[in-house]
C-alpha cells in the first residue's frame, strides 16, 4: 500500500513500514502539498499540528484508512470521514499514560515553585527559607473530563493521597462505578471547579468545550488554586486566565497546549512568573511514541491482510511495545 505520513512518528516504525509499503513523509506540510502528495495513497497517518481537511482527503480517491497516531481528532474533518465511510483508527492509550504523568509533573512543579527556585539558585541566591510550597497529599484534585486520560490522572492522584473529584459529559451509574474503582468520585462540573485545589483539564476540543474554562468558571475556583491544561488550547480562555492570575485569584497555572501553537507563537501568559508553558509535549515520551509507532504498524498490516494478522517481521516489535 502507499502511505502518507503527515506527522513525525517513531522512526523505527517508519523504517519497518518501508519494508512492505511505499511511504511518503510530509511532516508539517501545508494543505496544497498534502493534496498533491496524498493523491494515490490508501492510508494517511497523522498527529496534531496538521489539518486534515475534506479537501485533503477528497484528493485521494483510493484513501481507505486514517490512523491518528494519538488521541484527539479536532484537526480532522470527521463529517467527511463518516460520509465517505473511511476507516479511522485512533491510538489513545499510550498517550494517556504520558499525559497523566505530565499532569503530575506540572502539579509538583507548581506546588513547590520549582521553576522559580531553580532560576534563583542558578543566580547564586539561597532562598531556602523564603519559598512557600505545598503538598499534593491531602489536597483536592479536580478532573474536568474524567475519560481515558482524566481517569488515569485521577488514579495517580488517589495513589498520591489526594481527594479526587471528576466530571464527565454523560454521567451514569456505570461511569460512576468505574471511576470509583480508580479512586475518582464522580460529581458535577460546578462542584469540581469549586472544590479543586488543583484543577486538571482533560476534555476534547469541540463546539461544547471551546472556551469552557472562561472568566465565569475561573471566578468560581478556590482562591489560591492551581490550573493545569493538557487538553487543547481552545478549551481555556487565555485572556480570562491571565486576569485571574494577575489579580491573584489563582496561584498558578501550567499549560502544555495553547490557543496559538507553532514556531514564533508566544503565549499571552509568557510574561507571568507563576505560569509554566511547554510546547504540546504531553505525549512526547520515547516509550509512548515507540508504542504508538508499533500500533500504527499493526493497524496498517491489519488493513493490508484484512484478517487482522500481523506479519512475522512486525509481530516482535509490536509485542515489545506492549511490555
Amino acid at each position: 500500500m502507499k502511505i502518507l505520513i503527515a506527522s513525525p512518528i517513531f522512526p523505527d516504525a517508519i523504517e519497518k513500514l518501508r519494508e512492505q509499503h511505499e511511504i511518503v513523509c510530509a511532516f508539517d506540510a501545508k494543505e496544497a502539498a498534502l493534496r498533491a502528495l496524498i493523491q494515490d495513497c490508501e492510508v494517511l497517518v497523522f498527529r496534531s499540528g496538521v489539518q486534515i481537511s475534506a479537501e485533503v482527503m477528497s484528493s485521494a480517491p483510493n484513501l481507505k484508512l486514517l490512523i491518528r497516531a494519538g488521541s484527539g481528532i479536532d484537526n480532522l474533518d470527521l463529517n467527511y470521514v463518516q460520509a465517505r465511510g473511511l476507516e479511522l483508527v485512533r491510538v489513545p492509550e499510550p498517550g494517556a499514560k504520558a499525559v497523566a504523568e505530565m499532569s503530575f509533573a506540572f502539579m509538583l512543579a507548581l506546588a513547590r515553585d520549582l521553576i522559580k527556585v531553580d532560576r534563583v539558585t542558578r543566580e547564586g541566591h539561597w532562598v531556602k527559607h523564603q519559598v512557600t510550597a505545598y503538598l499534593l497529599t491531602g489536597k483536592i484534585l479536580g478532573i474536568i473530563g474524567a475519560g481515558n486520560i482524566g481517569s488515569r490522572t485521577g488514579q495517580l492522584g488517589a495513589a498520591w493521597g489526594m481527594d479526587v473529584l471528576g466530571c464527565v459529559e454523560h454521567p451514569s451509574a456505570a461511569v460512576a462505578a468505574r471511576l470509583l474503582e480508580k479512586g475518582v468520585r464522580l460529581t458535577t462540573f460546578d462542584e469540581v471547579v469549586a472544590q479543586a485545589d488543583f484543577l486538571s483539564i482533560h476534555v476534547p476540543l469541540k463546539d461544547s468545550t471551546r472556551g469552557l474554562i472562561n472568566a465565569g468558571v475561573l471566578s468560581h475556583m478556590k482562591p489560591g488554586a492551581f490550573l493545569v491544561n493538557l487538553a487543547r488550547g481552545g478549551v481555556v480562555d487565555e485572556a480570562a486566565l491571565y486576569q485571574a492570575l494577575t489579580e491573584g485569584k489563582l496561584q498558578g497555572a501550567a499549560l502544555d497546549v495553547h490557543r496559538a501553537e507553532g514556531e514564533g507563537k508566544i503565549s499571552p501568559l509568557a510574561g507571568l512568573p507563576n505560569v509554566i508553558l511547554t510546547p504540546h509535549i504531553g505525549a512526547s515520551t520515547f516509550d509512548t511514541q515507540r508504542e504508538i509507532g508499533y500500533r500504527v504498524i499493526a493497524a496498517v498490516e491489519a488493513r493490508a491482510k484484512k484478517n487482522g494478522a500481523l506479519p512475522k517481521a512486525v509481530e516482535p516489535l509490536y509485542k515489545l511495545a506492549e511490555v
